[in-house]
C-alpha cells in the first residue's frame, strides 16, 4: 500500500544522506520533495502543511546542525513526526465497565462492515473474550444471512434477527440475550447507505441511545482516500465515534487516509483490514506503519501475525529437523501452507526490515500461483516419495506430473531446487550460512 510513498521518500533521504553537511536551503529542498510525496499519496493538504512545518522547525534547529550525521538525523525526525501523526501508540478497545461490552460498527454501504464484524469476533475470541454477533442491517439484501453464515464459519454465537424488527430494538434485544447467555462482548453490524443522510444518522443515534456502547467504530474503505477522511469527520461530528477500522489496506490505496484520519478527526485508527479472509485483521501500530513507510519493515505486526497463525509445536518440530538435516518435501509442503496463511509473500516481505529495498530479492520471489502448483506436485507424490525424493525416477515423475496437472519439467524444477535448498540448509545447520543464494525458494 505504501510502496510508492516509500520509494519517493527513500530517494529524498538518500540524496540528503549523500550531502556532507546540511544547510537550510538543502533541507527545504528535501522537505519540498517530501511534501509532494505526501500530497501524491492523497494525504490531507492541511495535515501535510502542519507535518512539514513541524519537521522543518526541528530540522533547521540545533538538533540537526550539531549532529555528526545530519542526513540520518532528518530521517529520524521525519520518522518521529510520522509516528506522532499516526497516533504514537496502538490504541486498544475499551471493553471495561458495564457487561456485556457493546461495540457498534458504523459506516457507508460497501465499506466491509459485515465481514469486519466477523473478523473482530475472531480476533476477540483469540484474546479470550466471548463475542456475540448481531446482524442489525435490515435493508441490504442478504446482509443478515451473510453475518449468520460468517458466524457459523467461526462457530460464534449470533442473534437471530426477526424480519421487520427496527434496528434499535434488535440491538436492545440482542444485548439482553447476550447477557442471559453469558457473552461478554456484543458486536452490532449496522446498516449503511451509499451516502450519509438524516435517516441513517437518526437510526444510528437511536441504537446508541438504546445500548450505550463502549465503542462506536467507523469502518472506512482505505481505497477512497480523502473521502474516507471526510466520512470519518462527519460520523465523528454526529456520533462521537471512538475509533476507525480501515479496510482494503492490502489494495492499491495510496495511504492518505491512514496518514490523515487521526489528525483531522482526533480519532485513532484501531484496526486495519488486509484481506478477505477472517484472519485478515491487524491491530494498527503507528510505529510499525511509520517504519513500513520509511522502508524499515514492521516487525511487530509480523510477530503478531505469526503468533496468531503458526503452529508452535510444528515450528519446534521443524527446528529439530533442520538441526538433523531431515527436512523432507512433506515438511516443506506443511511449512508452505503455514506461510501462505500469514498472507501474501509481498505483504510478509514488506514487514521485514531491509528486504523490501533489495530489488534482487524481489526478483527471486515466486508468483503466488506457483505456490499452488508446488503443493499440487507434492500432494501427487506417495508418502515414501515425499520423505525420500531420490527414489523419484522418470516413470514416477510422469505419474506425479499427470496427477498434479503439471509437466515433467515442473517436477524436475521442484526436485532440483529442493536439492539446492537441502544443501543450503545443511550449511545453515553447521553455521556456514553466508548469503541467500539465487534460487533459495524452490517454487
Amino acid at each position: 500500500m505504501f510502496e510508492n510513498l516509500s520509494e519517493r521518500l527513500n530517494k529524498v533521504f538518500k540524496k540528503l544522506k549523500g550531502q556532507g553537511t546540511l544547510s537550510e536551503e538543502n533541507i527545504k529542498e528535501g522537505l519540498r520533495e517530501v511534501r509532494l510525496a505526501l500530497l501524491e499519496a492523497d494525504v490531507n493538504y492541511k495535515v501535510v502543511k502542519d507535518f512539514i512545518k513541524n519537521v522543518r522547525e526541528r530540522a533547521i534547529g540545533q538538533e540537526v546542525m550539531e549532529s555528526l550525521t545530519p542526513g540520518q538525523q532528518v530521517i529520524k525526525i521525519v520518522h518521529e513526526e510520522l509516528i506522532n501523526l499516526l497516533g504514537t501508540t496502538a490504541e486498544g478497545l475499551n471493553l471495561s465497565g458495564r457487561q456485556p461490552a457493546v461495540i457498534v460498527l458504523v459506516g457507508l454501504q460497501g465499506s466491509g462492515k459485515t465481514t469486519t464484524a466477523a473478523k473482530l469476533a475472531r480476533w476477540l475470541r483469540k484474546k479470550g473474550r466471548r463475542p456475540y454477533l448481531v446482524p442489525a442491517d435490515i435493508y441490504r439484501p442478504a446482509a443478515i444471512k451473510q453475518l449468520e453464515t460468517l458466524a457459523k464459519q467461526l462457530n460464534c454465537p449470533y442473534f437471530e434477527t426477526k424480519e421487520g424488527t427496527p434496528p434499535p430494538d434488535i440491538a436492545r434485544q440482542a444485548v439482553a440475550q447476550a447477557q442471559m447467555q453469558g457473552h461478554d462482548t456484543v458486536i452490532i453490524d449496522t446498516a449503511g447507505r451509499l451516502h450519509i443522510d438524516e435517516a441513517l444518522m437518526a437510526e444510528l443515534k437511536a441504537i446508541k441511545e438504546q445500548v450505550e456502547p463502549q465503542e462506536i467504530l467507523l469502518v472506512a474503505d482505505a481505497m477512497t482516500g480523502q473521502d474516507a477522511v471526510n466520512i470519518a469527520k462527519t460520523f465523528n461530528d454526529l456520533l462521537s465515534i471512538t475509533g476507525v477500522i480501515l479496510t482494503k489496506m492490502e489494495g492499491d490505496a495510496r495511504g492518505g487516509a491512514a496518514l490523515s484520519i487521526r489528525a483531522v478527526t482526533g480519532t485513532p485508527i484501531k484496526f486495519v483490514g488486509v484481506g478477505e479472509k477472517l484472519n485478515a485483521l491487524e491491530v494498527f501500530h503507528p510505529k510499525g506503519i511509520a517504519d513500513r513507510i520509511l522502508g524499515m519493515g514492521d516487525v511487530l505486526t509480523l510477530i503478531e501475525k505469526a503468533q496468531d497463525t503458526l503452529d508452535k509445536e510444528k515450528a519446534l518440530e521443524l527446528q529439530e529437523k533442520l538441526k538433523k538435516n531431515t527436512f523432507t518435501l512433506e515438511d516443506f509442503r506443511d511449512q508452505l501452507r503455514q506461510v501462505r496463511r500469514l498472507g501474501s509473500l509481498e505483504q510478509i516481505i514488506s514487514m521485514i526490515p531491509g528486504l523490501n529495498k533489495i530489488k534482487q530479492f524481489k526478483g527471486m520471489m515466486p508468483d503466488e500461483r506457483d505456490l499452488v502448483k508446488i503443493e499440487a506436485i507434492i500432494n501427487s507424490m506417495t508418502p515414501l516419495e515425499r520423505r525420500k525424493h531420490t527414489i523419484i525416477n522418470a516413470s514416477r515423475k510422469r505419474r506425479i506430473a499427470k496427477g498434479s496437472g503439471t509437466t515433467v519439467q515442473d517436477v524436475n524444477q521442484l526436485l532440483k531446487n529442493y536439492s539446492e535448498m537441502q544443501k543450503m540448509l545443511k550449511k545453515f545447520s553447521k553455521g556456514n550460512f553466508k548469503r541467500i543464494p539465487k534460487g533459495l525458494f524452490p517454487f
